[in-house]
């Protein structure tokens, strides 16, 4: 198994979110072997908790002090396990930690759950990061088939494209329509396949409401669901104040290049390095490296983009504290050009010594005019593995 880069403790209580697949289960299971299991998704756990949920109370305290944690698997199945796990991290007499995993913080918000605040700590899992998986890493095979753990336990492209046709029906149908996160799913659907071809572009709530054939805030309700299922992360505008900056709506990016390409029904096909097709998901790529990498090493850095009515933007801002902010340009090609480079020195002055850099595929690194020209994967080791260390 991969060392993933998220750094779990094993002397707190914690949840662990994620989309489905990305390996929640199997880095559990192999951090702490000897935990006591409840899987619910395995039907004779789920409905016996689910009838009586302080079942669990007998069970925790009939368990050896030599067991140290207590796992729940797929937690939000059955949200009114969180009070009695509350009830029992509470209880001084019992011994154990506990692990509570799942793929969809909604169900336990709409169930109105016991989140442990202050009792529990949270983290977050993501489909591979390029530098968990090192010199396995493809960078075409990321972007035209993911990081998703199943894609790269695959050989073969139909295989992959399999999994991944399969992975989409599994999302509509047991994360969506079995927990009852919408009231019709062909909406949904439909919903789903626009939103996937919006992918690393800002939102236009009232476009997708018309395409879709529901209302705006239906819409703005199905983002929702992709953020709080972990299927999709949302990049807020800067906050600030800069000239004249005018979009309020946030950009849209999934969480993976796969998911997004069979969601959008482009999984099957050929993906050509001159396409937009290709921008979009290299943007997407990089900047989910940037949450990915943010998240596990706990830096605290804050991500935004900014477009302003002139039509100058930044496609990425990085507010790291005590330090100089980022503004990023990413571009998609091989090579670099001092084109790339326009809009950011545009803002050198809205920002306190800000970092302008231009990201893309060229392995040359130069600086122009104060613009860092840097191959993607030199600017990621550079803003957050080197930091670390």
């Amino acid at each position: 198994m991969l060392k993933r880069l998220v750094s779990i403790p094993n002397d707190e209580s914690f949840f662990l979110f994620g989309a489905r697949g990305v390996g929640k289960s199997t880095l559990i299971k192999s951090l702490f072997p000897d935990a006591y299991t409840i899987n619910l998704l395995l039907s004779r756990h789920e409905e016996r908790l689910a009838r009586d949920p302080d079942l669990l109370i007998g069970e925790v305290t009939a368990l050896s002090d030599q067991i140290t944690h207590v796992f729940i698997d797929e937690i939000q199945k059955v949200p009114k396990l969180c009070d009695v796990v509350h009830h029992l991290i509470e209880d001084k007499k019992v011994p154990q930690k506990f692990i509570l995993t799942g793929s969809s913080a909604r169900k336990l918000k709409m169930a109105g759950a016991n989140l442990l605040a202050g009792r529990a700590l949270y983290f977050n899992l993501y489909p591979f990061s390029f530098a968990e998986l090192g010199d396995k890493f493809d960078f075409q095979k990321a972007l035209s088939f993911g990081l998703l753990p199943a894609v790269w336990q695959r050989t073969g492209d139909q295989a992959i494209i399999r999994f991944l046709r399969a992975y989409g029906q599994t999302y509509l149908k047991e994360e969506v329509w079995a927990e009852h996160l919408v009231r019709k799913l062909e909406p949904f659907r439909k919903f789903l396949d626009v939103a996937a071809q919006q992918n690393a572009r800002l939102i236009n709530y009232s476009r997708i409401a018309a395409v879709v054939g529901v209302d705006v805030k239906t819409v703005q309700t199905y983002f929702q669901i992709l953020e709080e299922t972990h299927l999709a992360v949302l990049i807020e505008p800067y906050s600030r104040s800069v000239r004249q900056q005018v979009h309020a709506a946030p950009r849209l990016y999934f969480v993976d290049t796969g998911i997004a390409r069979t969601l959008s029904l482009a999984v099957g096909t050929k993906l050509n390095q001159s396409t937009g097709e290709f921008g979009h998901l290299f943007e997407q790529f990089f900047v989910m490296e940037c949450v990915k990498l943010n998240q596990y090493l706990e830096l605290g850095y804050r991500f935004s983009y900014l477009t302003t009515k002139a039509g100058a933007e930044i496609d990425l801002i990085v507010e790291r504290p005590g330090q100089s902010s980022v503004l990023i340009e990413i571009k998609s090609s091989l090579l670099q050009s001092t084109t790339h480079a326009r809009h950011l020195t545009g803002f050198r002055d809205d920002f306190e010594n800000p970092i302008l850099m231009v990201v893309s595929q060229d392995e040359i690194r130069s600086v122009e005019d104060g613009v860092l020209h840097i191959h993607w994967r030199d600017a990621l080791n550079e803003l957050f593995l080197r930091s670390k260390t």
